[in-house]
């Protein structure tokens, strides 16, 4: 079954078990991804820059309101570049850069391919990979990595090249989930070891983003290249619930925030405050700390919560803590 760049949200809808619910959570509100852009105010009431984004706003008849950036009318591509600064990288420069992300680990350059960068091309090699004799192959698959302000991801997977719109085979993919993905598939037979293994590289990808569509594009090319990646190997499509499992997991590690507040896209706000005493009350106006002082650990917005999957709850005991993004920049 292949898809194509654009991938459908009613296709998602139909395959039920709350799989395009997931992929419009906000794990931090409880409540759906917000636009968080002005540009869908033409579609009408719903599609203001903080309301939710909804199934009935982006399915049936409204089937076409969610496009990857090359799909979009160059006008618009051009606007979202001036005003919002918003530049995708072409595949061959996303390849260069993980290039030097895996020399740093293995020791060694051109592990996956070798890059051409006079020719914006690359060239793959299709033998196993070999890793260092300090380091297995479970280290690399569990070796944490995040793209930031990550638009359709184009570093985390790379199913199509986000400048051209080129499909690319997943036998020649390079983001660095597509890697990891490549060795699990080159150290695991059965099905049940290969989600095993790849539910651990799903749970070690991190990205975030400020807008909206572009979120719900990076989890929907995170979701099927999980399906591309399983057809590959073992020429069958996986089931719809363990694909909800994984819509689960892309909800948590692919999230909405504003990257230099930590917190939800524009959620700081003014606060009123009574001030009273024996003869009379008067209204002061407080703004946030945070945004008036440039300290990102005083704003009253909300903090984006994210998964530590390797540490357990302290409520459920489980594994996968909730955690503040915020916190992690003490460390």
């Amino acid at each position: 079954m292949p898809f194509n760049i654009d991938i459908l949200e009613d296709e998602l809808l139909s395959w039920g078990h709350g799989i395009l619910e997931n992929l419009l959570c906000c794990r931090t509100t409880g409540r759906n991804i917000i636009w968080a852009t002005d540009d869908y105010n033409c579609w009408g009431e719903g599609y203001s820059f903080h309301d939710c984004m909804t199934i009935e706003a982006i399915c049936g008849k409204n089937r076409h309101v969610i496009q990857p950036r090359i799909a979009k009318p160059l006008t618009e591509q051009k606007s979202r570049t001036i005003e919002k600064a918003e530049i995708f990288s072409p595949s061959w420069l996303c390849n260069f850069q993980n290039n030097m992300i895996d020399e740093t680990w293995f020791g060694r350059r051109y592990v996956f391919n070798k890059d051409d960068v006079d020719n914006k091309k690359w060239k793959t090699f299709h033998s196993p990979i070999q890793f260092p004799e300090d380091k297995s192959w479970t280290n690399y698959v569990a070796a944490r990595r995040l793209e930031i302000t990550c638009g359709e991801a184009p570093y985390l997977v790379s199913r199509y090249d986000t400048t051209t719109g080129v499909l690319i085979p997943v036998e020649e993919r390079i983001g660095l989930l597509d890697r990891k993905l490549r060795v699990v598939c080159e150290n695991t037979e059965s099905v049940a070891d290969w989600l095993y293994y790849a539910e651990i590289a799903y749970k070690s990808i991190y990205g975030y983003e400020w807008q909206g569509d572009n979120l719900i594009l990076a989890r929907e090319n995170l979701l099927v290249s999980f399906i591309e990646y399983h057809q590959w190997k073992f020429h069958d499509f996986p089931a719809k619930d363990v694909i909800a499992h994984f819509a689960y997991i892309i909800s948590w590690n692919l999230w909405q925030m504003d990257g230099l507040k930590f917190v939800v896209p524009d959620s700081c706000h003014e606060e009123k405050k009574i001030n009273s005493d024996l003869f009379q009350s008067s209204e002061e106006t407080i703004s946030c700390e945070g945004c008036e002082k440039g300290n990102y650990l005083r704003h009253n917005g909300i903090y984006c919560l994210i998964k530590d999957w390797e540490e357990k709850d302290s409520d459920t005991g489980e594994l996968g803590k909730t955690i503040r993004f915020v916190d992690l920049m003490k460390k």
